[in-house]
């Protein structure tokens, strides 16, 4: 129904930066919610970050104004700016959007949906 495809990661030296995007694709009506996780290895996932419909932006505390998400509603895209990066930010990060989706001409939802991660590890 909804496909989510991150892309962005890689392995960045402590104090640069990374983008990583995320689009969903698939029987998409609406796309509510957007959101990017993280879970390091021996952790459990964490919220990054969430934008709303209408823009609103919520951040872990541990961003301290590090990371910007914003997402463009024509393409149903997302993304998270990393700056400053940390070797605690190593982890792999996941994309999650609420969604209503079109089954059988019917609009169905609201629904919760999960990328397959893409790996970010910052290097000391």
């Amino acid at each position: 129904q909804v496909q989510l495809v991150e892309s962005g990661g890689g392995t960045v030296q402590a104090g640069g930066s990374l983008r990583l995007s995320c689009a969903a694709t698939g029987s998409i009506f609406k796309v509510y919610t957007m959101r990017w996780y993280r879970q390091a290895p021996g952790k459990q996932r964490e919220l990054v970050a969430s934008i709303s419909p209408g823009g609103v932006r919520n951040y872990g505390d541990f961003v301290k104004g590090r990371f910007i998400i914003r997402r463009d509603g024509d393409e149903n895209t997302m993304f998270l700016q990393m700056n400053s990066l940390k070797p605690e930010d190593t982890a792999v990060y996941y994309c999650n959007v609420d969604a209503d989706v079109v089954i059988n001409y019917d609009v169905e939802g609201e629904y919760n949906y999960w990328g397959q991660g893409t790996q970010v590890t910052v290097s000391s």
